[in-house]
């Protein structure tokens, strides 16, 4: 019998868990709606503009879909500029409408979003005020998050902003949250669009992981860093490669952004801190130089063949022993797989959460919440 659930519009709309007790005494959590469940099965993938994948890829996009079928997309480089007219406030929630082509560009999108299998999803979004960057977060509706921030700053007066360059969705569901950002690139200089930028974001979040949350995390997205030597395929390559004609002033900024010394000791802290598993990897202990890369430089010269894992599933610690799957979508210099992108989409399935392991985050929750945090 198919099924039909309402729509939810504004943050403030969003239902949240229903706080009761049991026999025992003891807080339990309910949904209001019993036909609501938790997701179990996530994608993220860094689509290089979901908006040409949906135009030139469309039918390759819409058969993975329905493949993995996942209860959650994570999308990043959405590159379709939020709504608003230059010069006055923009609308970071809402896709630009306010030119012929963009018009053209959201109906597109509208039109693609409103056809099975991406009917069956819910969708927000966090967008730059120009073509660049831009997160979006697909929830099947019969998933629905219980709240949306979409900033790494979680106080009352933060709600409702967004992140420079739509870089962070974080989603709230009944036993864990959902973070899907798209991390800034280190780029080759010292300057405040290279290093600069990503040890400031680093550092942020850092400060986000170290935090105490009322609950376990999944992290996932293209977080722009290998982590060890075997997630990328020539390590020799990405040590050493610089921009002709600059030499990094720290030994730690030199090389390929995503593989600096200093990138990677910044993410170790990142795991240690979030007491976070690298789920890839943790299932997949070797090497796998055909299909353990996420992203793969130009078929045509020197990165040819040459390749990365920087797109991942980080999942907290407690939730390790609810962890089915964790794995890549893409293989070969060719990019097979990658639909079009030049990240390939990475997926990751967990158990649903027993009751009493639910019964037990409940009450978590309600202990962190009491401290006023």
């Amino acid at each position: 019998m198919k099924r039909f659930f309402k729509s939810i519009g504004r943050e403030g709309s969003f239902k949240r868990l229903a706080t009761s007790r049991g026999e025992d005494g003891t807080p339990t959590c309910a949904r209001e709606d019993s036909e609501k469940r938790e997701p179990t099965k996530f994608m993220s993938w860094n689509t290089n503009s979901f908006l040409l994948r949906l135009k030139t890829n469309r039918e390759e996009v819409l058969s993975l879909l329905r493949r993995l079928d996942p209860d959650v997309i994570a999308i990043q480089e959405v590159r379709i500029p939020s709504a608003g007219r230059k010069g006055e406030p923009r609308n970071h929630g809402e896709l630009k409408d306010d030119t012929n082509s963009a018009r053209e560009d959201k109906q597109i999108m509208m039109r693609a979003l409103s056809v099975s299998p991406l009917s069956d999803y819910g969708v927000w979004w966090s967008l730059s005020d120009s073509k660049y960057g831009g997160t979006a977060l697909l929830v099947k509706h019969s998933c629905s998050p219980i709240s949306i921030l979409y900033s790494l700053d979680e106080s009352d007066g933060s709600k409702l902003k967004h992140e420079a360059d739509g870089r962070v969705i974080l989603a709230e569901f009944h036993s864990f949250r959902l973070l899907n950002t798209y991390v800034p690139n280190n780029s080759w200089k010292d300057d405040d669009n290279g290093f600069a930028r990503r040890r400031a974001w680093d550092a942020r979040m850092i400060e986000f992981l170290k935090r105490p949350h009322k609950k376990p995390l999944i992290w996932c997205g293209d977080l722009n860093v290998s982590n060890e030597v075997i997630d990328v395929s020539h390590p020799d390559f990405f040590s050493n490669a610089k921009l002709q004609g600059y030499t990094p002033p720290n030994a730690e900024d030199i090389g390929q952004p995503g593989f600096t010394l200093g990138e990677r000791q910044r993410f170790a802290e990142c795991l240690s801190k979030g007491d976070l598993v690298d789920t890839y990897r943790h299932l997949h202990k070797q090497q796998d130089f055909d299909a353990g890369f996420t992203w793969s430089g130009n078929p045509v010269g020197k990165y040819r063949g040459k390749r990365m894992r920087i797109d991942y599933f980080l999942l907290s610690r407690k939730l390790l022993d609810r962890l089915v799957s964790s794995d890549i979508h893409g293989q070969g210099i060719e990019q097979e797989g990658f639909c079009g992108s030049d990240h390939c989409p990475i997926t990751m399935e967990i158990r649903t959460a027993t009751k009493e392991i639910a019964k037990v985050e409940c009450i978590q929750s309600r202990q962190v919440d009491s401290l006023d945090l």
